[in-house]
């Protein structure tokens, strides 16, 4: 009986993929709780043919040095590939693949749930009632914004953005976008071609881009001053769009109304200040957190490197 090739995970993924993997190859599965350095990574991956990473591992030049030379294939569980060197992984001769086109629902249904618990105070009164310091109904308890009526603010009309403008419009809102260029179809929503623009109608501003050299720190102490007075700011996208010091001080003076955060910069190692913030509903990325999302991540991953391990070229390469 020929042996099994070997893949290495670094995560474990929801039970089908993991027994679809187990059905084909030898599986070392990772540990959730583990901190993957460049070492930790390599040894991991040992005799493996293929590894499955997150975002939450730095596969960066450090790490893909240290592979092993059996590595063929690196299958990222994610669309973002920010963590990964791109360019040292080609070096190597390393394939590199992603998981895009199947989180736009979910991740769109937290931006809606991250502007509804924002301006509705949801953390703040969750906390009351588990705490047991609800002592009953007064009409001036927690009072928050209604978002019918008002202007939402989508920076990046890609898939995720045009799916939160449909919530966003059932809820009665006002949709505008800004976008490198204006969408084909914009679903009832306007484009805004100047950023500063946007920023300035929006009531609510939501950040759907990528993060690149051009969008890092999109949102700092101009372009908030640039929101209107009692403005909600949520993402969903990557937290290095954001300059914490610069919505931490917008949120602690009350120039900002609220946020609703997904994503960090630095995460799982979040500015700790967020965390003494009332007017912040705080989520541990969990944008694509439903069964059936992660489940069509975790096959899209094995998708990748079933395809490179079989001699053809991966559906979603991205080297």
């Amino acid at each position: 009986m020929s042996q099994k090739t070997m893949v290495a995970v670094t995560r474990r993924l929801p039970p089908a993929c993991e027994a679809r993997l187990a059905a084909s190859y030898e599986v070392r599965l990772g540990d959730d709780a583990r901190v993957y350095t460049p070492e930790v990574l390599a040894a991991h991956a040992a005799g493996a043919a293929a590894v499955i990473v997150t975002p939450s591992e730095a596969v960066n030049a450090a790490a893909i040095a240290a592979l092993p030379a059996s590595i063929k294939v690196i299958s990222t569980n994610s669309v973002g590939f920010e963590h990964i060197d791109l360019a040292a992984a080609r070096a190597r001769g390393f394939r590199v693949g992603n998981t895009p086109d199947v989180l736009t629902e979910a991740t769109a249904d937290v931006a809606l749930l991250l502007m509804l618990a924002a301006t509705r105070r949801a953390s703040e009164g969750d906390r009351m009632v588990r705490e047991d310091k609800w002592t009953g109904l007064r009409p001036t308890l927690f009072l928050g914004i209604q978002v019918t009526g008002r202007k939402l603010g989508i920076v990046g009309m890609g898939r995720i953005g045009a799916a939160f403008a449909k919530r966003a419009q059932a809820c009665g809102m006002t949709v505008l976008y800004h976008n490198r260029k204006r969408v084909a179809d914009e679903a009832g929503a306007t484009y805004v071609a100047r950023l500063e623009d946007l920023l300035a109608q929006s009531d609510v501003l939501s950040l759907h881009c990528p993060l690149s050299p051009e969008t890092k720190g999109l949102l700092n102490v101009a372009r908030i001053a640039q929101l209107p007075d009692g403005a909600v700011v949520i993402n969903t996208a990557r937290g290095g769009l954001i300059e914490d010091d610069a919505l931490i001080a917008a949120l602690q003076s009350g120039k900002l109304y609220a946020a609703g955060l997904d994503v960090y910069a630095g995460e799982p190692n979040i500015d700790a200040r967020y965390r003494t913030l009332k007017n912040v509903f705080l989520l541990p990325h969990v944008g694509s957190g439903t069964i059936e999302t992660r489940t069509a991540m975790g096959m899209l991953a094995i998708d990748n490197l079933e395809a490179v391990l079989e001699g053809r070229e991966p559906p979603h390469a991205l080297v």
